[in-house]
């Protein structure tokens, strides 16, 4: 696992990850705190199946928060895209956890791999189990990425997330 001065160096260096708001504050001992940018509804159902030829992503619809920057969620499923975009090297993956003061409030991010040679601004499932909702304010803290180093792989990610959502909202 990359510690702050291994990511520091990585983001400083090679970009690893962009659009931070506050390298400091994100930084952290053993990761690097993931701001939510924008919050979306589902819309429709999606379709998976193994080779991905007959996969259909979910249609969605952005929320919008209230004039104060708050979005208020009741029980239930939603996409959050991040505000900021990494880079993964080809011998660095990643996995995200949830912050804890979401899981303290009734909320988690279910996350995916961050595989090496991805690109992108990425999103994310958030589950609102809470039954009476909770209120997240665009730019808080949700999810902190972790970093591993692994032996550098000859290609790296080349599926239909590369490069998504790479012009910030």
């Amino acid at each position: 696992m990359l510690n702050s001065a291994e990511i520091r160096r990585l983001i400083e260096e090679h970009q690893l990850v962009t659009n931070f708001i506050d390298l400091d504050k994100q930084l952290q001992p053993s990761g690097f705190d993931l701001s939510l940018g924008e919050v979306q509804a589902f819309a429709g159902s999606g379709s998976v199946d193994f080779s991905n030829e007959e996969r259909v992503i979910a249609d969605s619809r952005p929320l919008s928060p209230d004039y104060d920057g708050w979005y208020w969620l009741p029980a239930g499923s939603y996409t959050v895209v991040y505000n900021e975009a990494v880079a993964m090297p080809l011998d660095v993956v990643a996995i995200a956890r949830t912050r804890s003061t979401l899981l303290r409030n009734g909320a988690t991010v279910e996350t995916a791999v961050w595989d090496p040679g991805y690109k992108g601004r990425s999103s994310s499932l958030l589950v609102v189990t809470n039954p009476e909702g909770i209120r997240l304010r665009k730019d808080a803290r949700i999810a902190q990425l972790v970093f591993f180093r692994v032996k550098e792989v000859e290609e790296g990610y080349s599926g239909v997330y590369q490069n998504e959502r790479m012009k910030k909202a």
